[in-house]
């Protein structure tokens, strides 16, 4: 079969495959078929009072509209070879390059305080309650040292960004005799469902390191790769001298190495596996593991080698969203708003999820509530780190509250006040006797609650994290004000 048409060619070029405009694909559909009939064919497409569509209008509108989807697909299916637009299948294919394959559904992670009898053992797979009656998992155990307690991580048992607030997760499921009780003094950091494309690609980028050795890179490639690892960071200090870095200071030619989530023993061996001989290890490290060397021919007894990394402290971050009142607003509007900012916390908007060590700016949260409708009309949305500005004792009678006990920091107008009875969204308005220690203050909202233990955040535009941090968030953290 021969012929010619009038329908323009797509091309490649140096920008990949750029197909012709589909403006200029109707037009070549429609010179061909006049060709076709002898020339002078109708070919309107409307149908209002002044024309009528005409049979080979609509027919040469179809064709064009069918040659252009085509050349849609093809377009798609080209950019999917190129990793920073890979999605889903074809993204998974380009992993397999690397040897790595996406990432599962993976738990909240949850930091908590262990008390019991000095010289207890917990143990890995040890249970505790949280108040939602769902169940986390001791990560890799430990012992009740001299101090009566030990911070231990624990997973839930259900994956998915589970939230887990401050003091939620206080019952010990399964008996273990010397350990009296468990507690988490801040959020679990909130766990994801399968793996995103944009955390697939960070990944991903992440790993092409693994190959090499002694690199800072090619460790945090092999930590990402561990089961259950959330979050990563690696540097080193490469200098002979104390250096700050990310807002720790490390020592000369130190390693440090920071992970959320994974066993203590799954994570030590990644660092060893990968790190250099004779550089030392970022020796304020919390997490120590020995790691033995049982596969490089030698026989028993194996040698051994001691690593060390950090579990980073946990901070949560408090929100306060302004948004204007009006009848539109639906009763749903702090549960929506709320679901919204854990989403793009955890990187379901697309983009990454909060990482230790990062910059959190609050207009990174603005798409995901306008999204939810023309009622979110947002006025102002603050952040910050929870408890960061004060902590304090005090009481709260109607709009009152009267602080009698500093314990660090200083209030101020604007903080959000936290506490086991404060009401959320509670806020300070106005000094009264008090201008940043003891004394009285205007807040927001009227309520009772005895003296207790509470904590001031200050609200800004972002929340800058050491790399000795890991964020978090749950429900209860976000707070809805209607102006």
């Amino acid at each position: 079969m021969s012929g010619s048409t009038s329908v323009p060619r797509p091309s490649f070029g140096d920008k990949g495959f750029i197909a012709p405009a589909e403006a200029d694909i109707l037009a070549g559909v429609q010179a061909d078929i006049n060709a076709a009939f002898g020339g002078k064919l109708n070919f309107s497409t409307s149908s209002g009072a002044a024309t009528n569509a005409t049979p080979q209008g609509q027919l040469a509108a179809s064709e064009a509209a069918i040659i252009g989807d085509s050349n849609d697909n093809f377009l798609f299916y080209t950019n999917q070879v190129d990793p920073a637009y890979a999605s889903g299948r074809m993204q998974d294919g380009i992993a397999r390059i690397y040897f790595i394959t996406r990432n599962p559904a993976l738990p909240t992670i949850v930091t908590a305080t262990c008390r019991g009898r000095v010289n207890v053992p917990i143990p890995a797979g040890a249970l505790a309650r949280a108040t939602d009656g769902r169940l986390y998992q001791c990560q890799s155990g430990g012992t009740i040292p001299g101090s009566g307690a030990i911070d231990l991580q624990f997973a839930c048992v259900q994956t998915g960004p589970i939230a887990c607030p401050a003091g939620s997760l206080s019952t010990i499921y399964q008996a273990i005799p010397g350990w009296d009780s468990v507690n988490n003094a801040a959020d679990g950091i909130l766990g994801v469902d399968v793996e995103s494309r944009a955390e697939f690609e960070f990944r991903r980028g992440q790993s092409v390191a693994q190959n090499s050795v002694g690199q800072v890179t090619s460790i945090l490639g092999a930590v990402f790769n561990v089961d259950g690892v959330l979050d990563a960071f690696v540097t080193a200090n490469d200098t002979g001298a104390p250096a700050t870095i990310g807002g720790i200071s490390i020592g000369a030619n130190q390693l440090y190495v920071a992970a959320v989530g994974g066993t203590d023993q799954d994570v030590g061996t990644a660092i060893w596996t990968k790190k250099m001989p004779g550089g030392p290890y970022y020796s304020a490290a919390n997490t120590t593991v020995t790691v033995l060397d049982s596969g490089s021919g030698y026989s028993l007894p194996y040698p051994s080698y001691t690593v060390k990394f950090q579990r980073p402290a946990v901070v949560s971050v408090k929100f306060a969203v302004s948004i204007a009142n009006s009848s539109l607003v639906p009763a749903t509007a702090l549960s929506d708003i709320q679901g919204a900012i854990m989403n793009a916390f955890t990187g379901g908007d697309g983009g990454l999820r909060a990482r230790i060590g990062s910059t959190i700016y609050a207009s990174r949260f603005y798409p995901g509530i306008a999204a939810l409708g023309p009622w979110a009309q947002i006025v102002s949305l603050k952040i910050g780190a929870a408890g960061a500005a004060a902590a304090f004792t005090a009481s709260i009678a109607t709009n009152v509250l009267t602080v009698t006990a500093i314990a660090s920091g200083v209030l101020a107008v604007g903080q959000l006040i936290a506490g086991a009875g404060v009401a959320p969204s509670t806020i300070i308005t106005a000094f009264g006797t008090g201008t940043g220690g003891n004394g009285t203050y205007t807040i927001s909202g009227s309520q009772s609650v005895s003296s207790e233990a509470m904590t001031g955040t200050g609200l800004a535009d972002s929340v800058a994290l050491t790399i000795a941090q890991a964020p978090a968030t749950s429900p209860a953290d976000i707070n809805l004000f209607l102006v």
